[in-house]
């Protein structure tokens, strides 16, 4: 169970503001093919720079991160 969400998740953060703010979000996008969690661009791309790198629609993904579950 990953750590509750402080603040909306949106396209612009980068993949490490995500993790950093959602333990759980790491699984989530490796469960979606995004293995982001481990790589060193995470630190310096956003969440819709790399789904569209990985072909992956970002506004999906977006909404389905800030589902609660």
């Amino acid at each position: 169970m990953g750590k509750k969400k402080t603040k909306t998740i949106t396209k612009g953060m980068t993949f490490a503001e995500l993790i950093e703010q959602d333990s759980g979000a790491a699984k989530k996008l490796a469960d979606r093919g995004l293995f982001c969690g481990g790589c060193p661009m995470a630190r310096f791309e956003t969440i819709e720079d790399g789904a569209s790198a990985h072909g992956v629609d970002a506004d999906k993904l977006i909404k389905e991160l800030n589902r609660d579950e």
